[in-house]
């Protein structure tokens, strides 16, 4: 008779809850026999399978982001189906009111805030601390990022310039995008800031015949981009180190051009202005600069999420877009150019997720469980971030005048022409 009580208590408030809930439809099964439908005419779009009591205490006791990803990665709460569609159902449960939750009797169990992660040693974004969290987050066997990333192993934003474009492809136009934003000539020398497995600076060289020099933070990419460099035989021409961008020797390594994609939310917000004052200080005068980061929307209201800071991205921040570029003008950087790539890396994260899943048990075989269901939730709710504009990715061109000068075309079609002329003749 009890059970039958908390079951008609749970239904109440579950009906309560999703009163105008207008998303994907759901369902939800618990170890102990109760269910509930958020549709009875609607087929779900995925089931939230609660497997264990602490799984259904952080769906009941005041759930955060935090109680709720942890209950995920830890096999408490699962999902079957769309995983894409259950974020709104964490949505409206995280900002549902609290006395909703005062209507069911529960112990909660309390998840400290305060416990110590064990990247929290030293000063936030000193050198030391800065290399454990890439390390942390990068340093994954290989055979991992592998079968997800594909064959260019870039990880970061794809370029989809047609609707039927598959990953691979996308990749390979965002590197040659990079590379003709830049005007990259034979005689450029190009540094790479946190360069990850080479993808960038071994299409820059092989294609346009550059000098590249990448640096990372991880141990596990600066071995394997050597690796990558020296299969195709571009020793000569290419090279990879472990350093920190902070410990690039000075002016006498001056470079005409430079690019940094996908590294800026590691930086961390008090070394932002250091960062782009660096970048400056290593450019050629009318050098250029393409950095391209993820920011988030200004008018979002977009926090930093607890889950991320302690899971995946430790120590990393956002600023806005216009925050972004304060900064870079104020050390003499010019802006040239700014492009959002929002929708392009909603669709590469829904694809590398997809690849994720496909091979889960070949990702298994080199990272646990709760690893894999860590990068899945990650990259799944990232998506959705982008989907709905909370957070986004632009690619910025920076450049540092010479006395006024940028010796810049002034439009964009020298970037594009070429590549249209090439896709036109492949296509004939």
């Amino acid at each position: 008779m009890m059970a039958v009580s908390i079951h008609s208590q749970r239904t109440m408030l579950f009906n309560e809850l999703f009163r105008n809930y207008g998303e994907p439809t759901f369902v939800i099964y618990a170890y102990d026999g109760w269910h509930w439908r958020s549709s009875r005419t609607q087929a779900p779009k995925c089931t939230v399978i609660v497997r264990t009591p602490k799984g259904l205490r952080s769906l009941l006791a005041n759930p955060t982001e935090l109680t709720l990803g942890e209950a995920f990665i830890n096999g408490d709460l699962d999902v079957d189906g769309d995983i894409f569609s259950v974020f709104p159902i964490a949505e409206q449960l995280i900002g549902s009111p609290s006395h909703l939750w005062q209507s069911i009797r529960c112990k909660a169990t309390q998840v400290s805030l305060q416990c110590m992660h064990p990247l929290r040693s030293g000063w936030q974004h000193s050198l030391a601390r800065d290399q454990k969290s890439i390390s942390y987050h990068y340093d994954q066997p290989f055979e991992f990022y592998q079968p997800w990333l594909g064959e260019t192993l870039a990880y970061s934003c794809a370029y989809f310039r047609n609707s039927t474009d598959d990953l691979d492809q996308a990749q390979q136009d965002k590197l040659e995008l990079i590379c003709r934003k830049l005007r990259l000539s034979p005689d450029d020398h190009l540094l790479d800031i946190g360069c990850g497995w080479g993808s960038l600076i071994l299409h820059a060289t092989s294609r346009y015949g550059v000098e590249a020099r990448g640096i990372t933070l991880s141990r596990g990419q600066a071995a394997m981009a050597t690796r990558r460099i020296t299969q195709a035989k571009l020793n000569r021409r290419c090279a990879v180190e472990f350093r920190d961008y902070r410990e690039v020797p000075g002016p006498s390594a001056r470079f005409e051009k430079i690019t940094s994609v996908g590294m800026f939310e590691h930086v961390g917000l008090k070394n932002m202005r250091r960062y782009f004052r660096i970048a400056c200080s290593l450019l050629k005068p009318d050098g250029l600069f393409l950095h391209s980061g993820i920011v988030q929307s200004a008018s979002s209201g977009f926090q930093k999420a607890s889950f991320i800071d302690k899971y995946v991205f430790p120590n990393g921040d956002l600023v806005t877009l216009a925050k972004e570029l304060e900064l870079a003008e104020s050390v003499g950087l010019e802006v040239r150019d700014v492009e959002n790539f929002r929708e392009h890396y909603e669709r590469t994260l829904c694809l590398w997720v997809d690849r994720l899943q496909q091979n889960r048990r070949a990702v298994l075989h080199e990272v646990s469980e709760k690893t894999y269901r860590i990068w899945l939730v990650y990259m799944a709710g990232s998506a959705v971030a982008f989907q709905r504009g909370k957070i986004m990715v632009y690619q910025v061109l920076l450049s540092r005048p010479d006395r006024g000068r940028s010796h810049l075309p002034r439009t964009r079609e020298d970037c594009y022409r070429k590549w249209e002329a090439e896709s036109s003749r492949l296509s004939a």
